[in-house]
């Protein structure tokens, strides 16, 4: 008998949301390498982070070096961080030597330095990774990995939009939780098509009580807090819950494939003459955008420490002011307790929903 020796390579990227199922399949279906994929992170990944990083860092370097962290644990090879749109694309560099300084042994692949590269760097990059890499079948493999990232964006939206209006307890989040599942899983396009069309479909066919004007709430700011629930302490599962229709602009397809930072630069323009910062501009013009449709609330997310949301803190004070939209503002760090964070929010929601009756 035949005795197979699978020498893949073992990659690994810090979690961020759901989007590691694309990058899995990216990896595994594109590169032809394997995926570490990590379970759910937990009070001991943000510990891990906080333990070895200096004072200063943001809550986003703790995260993503915890995960790395325990990636390694779990047999990772090649650990790639993808970088950021602020200060986190220095973070790379740091993270290294943080891991080399605890005796790992690993690649470490910071893809910051290939931002500005030519499609030619990246294909050399892929060749690294996976020598018997054939191009077609990358090419390929990432445009499906994008679409997957685009397909649960647009099926994490609806779900935030509408599952606390369900007749039926339970059965918005029971469809998306299967969805994700199948784009865990998922081996070729067919497979990730398949499970978009199904959860589609199984949410149409969930029964609504969804009033006229219900509670809207706008949820704005930094990049990675915003999108990473375990980040946000579960923020928009939270609002979901006290009854809300909950709204979130910013994600990878917005961010990266449609709304490019210079274009929405002239529609703020009241607000800001000039470039802030990373995610400066889509938080403004996101909540400029909420206060314009008759949102009831925007919520600011934030890192502790984060410059360019902090620099965006008066321009939303602004747009409160000019269009009477009440602005809750959350700075997260590596806390665990739900307490504070579920008072405020109940508090938030409670004023939001009285301000609509009495409007009425």
């Amino acid at each position: 008998m035949e005795i197979r020796i699978d020498n893949r390579r073992k990659i690994a990227f810090p979690r961020i949301s759901h989007y590691g199922y694309a990058i899995k399949y990216i990896v595994e279906q594109g590169l032809g390498a394997e995926y570490v994929l990590l379970p759910p992170a937990t009070k001991k990944t943000a510990e891990l982070g906080s333990k070895y990083s200096p004072d200063y860092a943001c809550a986003p370097f703790k995260h993503s070096l915890g995960s790395l962290i325990e990636a390694l644990e779990a047999g990772a090879e090649v650990l790639v961080e993808t970088g950021g749109l602020c200060r986190l694309d220095y973070y790379g560099a740091l993270q290294k030597e943080i891991i080399r300084e605890l005796g790992y042994k690993c690649e470490f692949i910071n893809l910051a330095e290939y931002m500005s590269g030519k499609k030619k760097e990246w294909l050399k990059l892929a060749r690294h990774l996976s020598p018997k890499l054939k191009p077609a079948r990358f090419t390929t493999g990432a445009y499906e990995g994008v679409k997957m990232a685009e397909y649960m964006d647009e099926i994490e939206a609806v779900y935030y939009q509408n599952a606390a209006f369900e007749t039926e307890k339970g059965s918005y989040r029971k469809a998306y939780r299967k969805f994700l599942l199948k784009m865990q899983t998922a081996e070729d396009w067919q497979e990730i098509r398949a499970g978009y069309q199904e959860v589609k479909q199984a949410f149409d066919g969930i029964g609504m009580r969804k009033p006229e004007r219900p509670v809207r709430i706008g949820v704005v700011g930094e990049y990675f807090t915003i999108m990473d629930e375990h980040s946000n302490q579960f923020l928009q599962e939270k609002l979901v819950r006290l009854g809300a229709s909950v709204h979130r602009f910013l994600n990878v397809t917005n961010c990266h494939f449609r709304a490019k930072e210079p274009t929405l630069r002239p529609r703020i323009k009241a607000y800001a003459d000039y470039n802030m910062g990373p995610t400066t501009t889509w938080t403004v013009n996101a909540a400029l955008d909420y206060a314009k449709q008759g949102f009831d609330g925007i919520i600011h997310v934030k890192s502790f420490g984060c410059t360019p949301e902090m620099d965006a803190i008066p321009l939303l004070q602004n747009i409160s002011r000019d269009y009477r939209i009440p602005v809750l503002y959350l700075s997260y760090d590596t806390q665990e307790s739900d307490t504070g964070l579920d008072t405020r929010l109940e508090a938030f929601y409670d004023m939001l929903e009285r301000k609509k009756k009495v409007m009425r």
